[in-house]
């Protein structure tokens, strides 16, 4: 290998290696909508996809970055009946008001 080939070899080697290196460059990330919920009773859960994201009142206070396309909400607490929705997120954000009805006796 000649010096020259030998030079442009390595050099190609360090610039491939510096955004694995972690020099601050990140990687782009996918576009994500803002989910926002409101309502009670705070500790019900919150179930989006069938994966459990967490309480009622914690979904409320931080939000869900949602990636675009439909999502099924669910939220539910033992004595209520389950809140269901499907949402699509685009690029808007999503604010929706959840209202648990109580099971009457």
């Amino acid at each position: 290998m000649t010096r020259r080939r030998s030079f442009v070899v390595g050099l190609s080697a360090l610039l491939l290696a510096i955004p694995a290196a972690g020099c601050g460059v990140e990687p782009a990330r996918p576009p994500t909508v803002s989910l926002r919920l409101a309502g009670k009773p705070g500790d019900a859960s919150v179930t989006i996809d069938d994966r459990p994201i967490g309480a009622l009142a914690f979904v409320a206070k931080h939000g869900v970055a949602l990636p675009p396309g439909r999502h099924r909400i669910t939220v539910e607490k033992n004595g209520y009946f389950p809140w269901d929705h499907l949402v699509e997120a685009q690029e808007a954000p999503i604010r929706l008001d959840v209202v648990l009805e109580p099971i009457p006796d």
